[in-house]
């Protein structure tokens, strides 16, 4: 059984993750010291440790982007999938209320790790990097 994308398919797949992926690392960037340094702060992190954490997170970030705009590989799909479960992970404990938050801070992870298993398919069977 094939497990290739349809290249629209994949293109949509691949530009959602990208775009995802390198727009959270700039609006980290950006707001450094709001929104997250608040809900780190929130959790009981100090400003030092909350910093390098949404620093950390924005590289990684802009990293898994770039490498998603760049290559198609299954073992890209499956770092990407290691650092968003981390990510999550790190989340749940300093946060677990976000699991209850409206807007899906980290169930949205759930869709994502399913596209990067579509991805990760496709990519292994051989479907190009359009």
């Amino acid at each position: 059984m094939s497990h290739t994308l349809h290249p629209a398919g994949r293109r949509a797949a691949r530009l959602s993750l990208i775009g995802l992926w390198l727009w959270t690392g700039v609006v980290s960037l950006w707001e450094l010291h709001g929104q997250s340094a608040a809900l780190l702060h929130a959790a009981g992190l100090d400003a030092a440790l909350a910093q390098t954490l949404i620093l950390s997170g924005a590289g990684l970030d802009l990293l898994i982007g770039t490498a998603l705009w760049r290559w198609h590989a299954p073992r890209l799909y499956l770092a990407a999938g290691l650092a968003m479960l981390v990510m999550t992970l790190v989340g749940s404990l300093l946060l677990p209320t976000l699991w209850l938050h409206p807007l899906g801070p980290l169930s949205k992870n759930l869709p994502i790790a399913a596209l990067l298993y579509l991805l990760f398919l496709d990519a292994r069977e051989g479907g190009s990097s359009s």
